[in-house]
């Protein structure tokens, strides 16, 4: 009996370890399917598998792009995000709401570098478009000591696609409602020792009017304005050696929007920079690099043909960077590697504009910054960074730290957990501002303002089973010295208009949670659910009014939606069938009655809770044709009214484009 015993139990834990076996195969096949081995740096600057970052990262691979068909990044994040709303501030200006933090909180960057102007306090968020881009890293949370200022609420970083094919050219393009119209075209090349990369984008949109009901509460939007858009990217990249690799790039971005036909108002941005990377050896990498970027607007006078410029930001940057990986552990059952990475940033940041005290200031801003990146374990590992910035304009200097680590519980589920320091140094039109804001009030620098700090904290479980990945997360931000706009007041009572300062506030408390599931299944049906909580605590006066009153606070709960079915019929013809929504729910937000008399006091505004879906159809004919159906706003919503952060639409919008693979033509028909 005992040895019957026994062969059972040796068959039974033969059994298991096969299933085992098979368990960790499937769950590594699935990290594919559900895209945990794609590669990220942004979290650490190190390139690292997805599913291994000790930094929860969120990742919008190029297979997203092409099924959302965004144009620039507020499409694509207001389609793929929780938690993510655009609205419009003064004069239609966009503004962004990231979990709680505006636009001057959330650093984009292009490559890894940072962008030149500001409208609003956003950047030009037209200039980012879809065009030649390979995927896009989100990082939630305070993640200034690698990125330095502005970068309290997170970063988005958007990675370019780079040359691996002998040849491509690709044009498409897209027409929609009020005449929006759409260009793309890119060309690339690649040989031994170098490749190219040119990216071209056309983009414009009709103006067109809408109409709200009578009696609205606060200002309502009559006309929406659309424009003219012209992006121009090339990238070159040259092998020197085997270890030795150089690359440039050059952009130019040109937009147009007409909200008066005598004036129209121009903006333009000229990029640049070359990059070397160098492995010294196995275990020491060298970065080093040099960017410019120069954005400026103007107004063109039609009548006279003089193209006046008011405003231009140019920033210079240096940059190096220097990795060390470090081998430990035993060698018989396999080496650990920990990765030391030091850097060190210069940018001179210039800035005019006829809305500036002294019309032009300029500042300098030096760094240096160290990260270790810890594997204790195969199951265990802590990354810790310490950053030191320093800025010439007013010898403000700062020390950033942050920790995070990641445990893997088991194979399949992983903890992480971090800290990490944010913090925004006022931007010298904070400063020195001083506007006529339409008539409304005067907008006045301040420049004894404190830096704006973060203190994040973050827990987060991913689980991944069979078809399933599973993450939950929970944050808290302690924001202190705030920088925002004051309450308005009267310097004297002769004054015709009253200032509105810049100012730090006490306390903004920001905290929030997230829900995701996706799954993907060998039929070919694959779906996304992702819910977002966010909840601001305002500070306010004496009179109970909030004193943070620059732009509309984050709507508390949002989800977002998509399932999708890919099937390929032949080997020449696919579809790919795509359903995708998001649900916003109500915030309320207080403001004036009366933006151009505040003695009529404020009054609570509720933003209604609103829904919209895109329902879409890509066949994809050879792998060298593919034709894009899409109806977006598929249930046909209408805001009643047209308030700044309304969803501006005016119904169901149907939208066709029209996509080649030149190269492909013919050899993929062929096979």
């Amino acid at each position: 009996m005992n040895r019957r015993f026994y062969t059972t139990l040796l068959v039974m834990l033969h059994v298991l370890a096969v299933n085992a076996q098979v368990n960790v195969q499937s769950v590594d096949s699935l990290d594919k399917e559900l895209d945990l081995h794609e590669v990220v740096v942004t979290g650490t600057r190190t390139p690292k598998f997805l599913k291994d970052t000790p930094i929860q990262t969120r990742v919008i691979t190029s297979r997203d792009i092409q099924r959302t068909d965004a144009t620039n990044v507020m499409d694509l994040l207001t389609q793929e995000l929780p938690g993510v709303e655009f609205s419009y501030a003064m004069n239609q200006q966009t503004h962004l709401n990231f979990a709680g933090f505006g636009g001057q909180g959330v650093l984009f960057l292009v490559d890894g570098e940072r962008l030149a102007g500001e409208t609003m306090d956003d950047v030009d968020f037209s200039r980012l478009t879809m065009a030649g881009v390979e995927r896009i890293e989100i990082v939630k949370g305070a993640a200034s000591a690698l990125y330095g200022s502005n970068a309290t609420g997170g970063v988005i970083n958007i990675i370019t696609k780079k040359m691996h094919s002998p040849w491509t050219l690709n044009v498409g393009g897209r027409y929609g409602k009020h005449n929006q119209q759409r260009y793309d075209a890119s060309w690339g090349v690649s040989r031994k020792r170098w490749s190219n990369m040119l990216t071209a984008n056309y983009n414009s949109l009709d103006n067109y009017d809408v109409k709200s009901d009578a009696n609205p509460a606060t200002r309502v939007i009559s006309t929406i304005y659309g424009d003219k858009t012209l992006n121009l990217k090339e990238q070159m990249t040259w092998k020197a050696s085997e270890r030795l690799s150089l690359s440039g790039r050059l952009g130019y971005f040109f937009r147009e929007t007409c909200r008066t036909p005598e004036m129209p108002e121009r903006y333009r941005d000229f990029s640049g920079g070359v990059r070397s990377l160098w492995h010294i050896s196995d275990k020491d990498v060298l970065e080093a690099n040099y960017a410019f970027d120069q954005y400026d607007k103007s107004d063109f006078q039609r009548l006279v043909g003089l193209d006046i410029r008011d405003y231009s930001n140019v920033q210079n940057t240096l940059r190096t960077l220097y990795h060390h990986t470090f081998e430990h552990g035993d060698p018989s059952i396999g080496l650990r590697t920990s990765v030391l990475t030091i850097g060190a940033d210069y940018m001179h940041d210039y800035l005019f504009n006829s809305n500036l005290a002294a019309t032009k200031y300029h500042q300098g801003n030096f760094d240096v910054f160290a990260q270790y990146d810890w594997q204790i374990s195969d199951r265990l590992e802590v990354v810790g960074a310490l950053r030191y910035d320093w800025f010439s304009d007013t010898h403000d200097s700062h020390l950033t730290p942050k920790l995070n680590a990641r445990y893997k519980i088991l194979h399949n589920l992983a903890l992480r957990a971090g800290y990490g320091m944010g913090f925004r140094a006022p931007t010298l039109k904070e400063k020195y501002y001083n506007f006529d804001m339409s008539g409304i009030w005067i907008v006045e620098g301040n420049p004894q303002l404190k830096p704006e700090v973060s203190h994040n904290f973050n827990v987060s479980a991913e689980y991944t089973r069979g078809h399933y990945n599973l993450t939950a997360s929970a944050y808290y931000n302690l924001v202190t010295n705030k920088i925002a706009t004051s309450l308005p007041y009267f310097q004297s009572p002769t004054d015709r208009l009253p200032y509105l300062p810049y100012s730090n506030l006490d306390r903004y408390n920001v905290y929030g949670a997230e829900l995701g599931a996706q799954a993907r299944w060998s039929s070919g049906i694959s779906a996304r659910l992702t819910y977002a909580f966010t909840r601001e605590e305002l500070p306010t006066n004496k009179d109970g009014q909030q004193t943070n009153n620059q732009y509309i606070p984050a709507r508390p709960h949002s989800l977002n939606a998509s399932i999708n079915y890919d099937h390929a019929f032949t080997s020449h013809y696919g579809i790919s069938i795509g359903l995708s929504g998001r649900v916003l729910s109500s915030v309320k937000s207080t403001e004036y009655r009366n933006y151009y008399d505040i003695s009529q006091g404020t009054v609570t505004i509720n933003y209604p809770a609103y829904t919209i879906w895109k329902l879409s159809l890509v066949q994809t004919i050879c792998d060298a044709f593919r034709l894009t159906l899409a109806l977006d706003n598929l249930f046909n919503y209408r805001p009643r009214y047209y308030y700044l952060n309304a969803p501006i639409t005016d119904g169901a919008w149907f939208q066709v484009g029209l996509c080649m693979d030149i190269d492909k033509i013919g050899k993929s028909c062929r096979k």
